[in-house]
């Protein structure tokens, strides 16, 4: 099982403070930022394009892992590759042809990973996982941040550990001290959380639980 990394999402962070709020994260413990790209359509909401990674990353190295809820993912490939974007994770909902995205994305130079929304049976992506860097579980709907945790999401992790046991898998929406153990539990070794993190009077410490339970399963398994 790959190391534990920590993504808190910026989605719930205060975006007129980027720069700042993703120098906060760092220094308390992030490994990556995770970065959330609505177009809209995709999803019911509007957040973040290109033009914000590229100002943001002029202030930071840290891995931004973008996850793409956007329609036509294949559109937007290069736009964040030269917007300095580490990671660029699309929906399978959202493209008839994933393994064509996956090498546009490979050539752009970026690492690649592939998200399933909670209703999409998580055998849509088995085919895809020899070719991509990593896999998002989603566990709530896309769309909006603080929404509750979805516990009956996480057969679709175990499924994807026990297949796949050298596989970075995310799960994102209602992480939270309460929620992390299930995702530990089921296999989960990319955790991003928003809320549970940035409203806390001590994100260190937020980070610090997740990681914890991670490495728990992991030195168990």
């Amino acid at each position: 099982m790959p190391i534990a990394k920590i993504a808190p999402s910026m989605l719930s962070s205060d975006f007129a403070s980027l720069a700042a709020e993703a120098h906060r994260m760092v220094k308390n413990g992030a490994d990556w930022l995770h970065m959330d790209v609505m177009d809209g359509h995709f999803v019911p909401n509007i957040t973040i394009g290109a033009p914000v990674i590229q100002s943001l990353r002029k202030h930071t190295n840290v891995f931004l892992d973008c996850h793409m809820m956007v329609s036509n993912p294949e559109k937007w490939v290069d736009d964040f590759t030269k917007a300095g974007a580490s990671l660029y994770c699309f929906h399978i909902e959202a493209t008839n042809e994933p393994e064509a995205l996956i090498e546009q994305v490979k050539k752009a130079g970026m690492k690649v990973g592939v998200a399933v929304k909670p209703k999409t049976p998580i055998e849509t992506i088995f085919p895809l996982v020899d070719k991509v860097d990593m896999c998002l579980v989603m566990t709530v709907e896309p769309g909006f941040g603080g929404q509750k945790f979805m516990v009956d999401c996480m057969p679709k992790v175990q499924a994807l550990r026990e297949k796949f046991p050298d596989l970075d898998i995310e799960v994102d929406g209602g992480l939270s001290p309460d929620t992390i153990d299930s995702a530990a539990q089921a296999g989960a070794n990319v955790i991003v959380a928003g809320t549970s993190v940035f409203k806390s009077e001590n994100p260190k410490d937020i980070i610090s639980v997740f990681r914890e339970k991670v490495e728990s399963v992991q030195s168990k398994s």
